[in-house]
């Protein structure tokens, strides 16, 4: 089984118009914010993938923050090491390790069944 696509966060320079333009494509993004974090706009697609946007000043040194699923975490998590990449956390199910670039992979397991 191939790895999938369950989250894509977007960290842009202006978000009003960042949520403008992905609006106009069809994505309707509503206006969220947890706790004291920042405000952010979020949409689930069809497929139940997430898409969020995310002003920069959020995370300064991440551009993307991707979101997969992946058949074993294990076996993911070993890939990551053998390249000598940073790995954040990591439990029985899921994992955050960082790209090349620094960006955030959030990897979990494909639910079973």
């Amino acid at each position: 089984m191939k790895p999938s696509l369950f989250l894509l966060v977007l960290y842009v320079e202006d978000i009003e118009a960042s949520r403008e333009f992905y609006a106009a494509l069809g994505l309707d993004l509503v206006r969220e914010q947890h706790g004291r974090g920042p405000v952010h706009y979020s949409v689930t697609l069809d497929g139940g993938e997430v898409v969020e946007l995310y002003p920069r000043g959020a995370r300064p040194a991440t551009r993307v923050r991707l979101g997969l699923t992946v058949p074993d975490i294990d076996t993911a998590i070993e890939a990551v090491r053998q390249l000598n990449s940073d790995i954040r956390a990591h439990d029985d199910s899921s994992a955050i390790v960082l790209d090349p670039d620094g960006n955030s992979i959030e990897l979990r397991v494909r639910p079973r069944g």
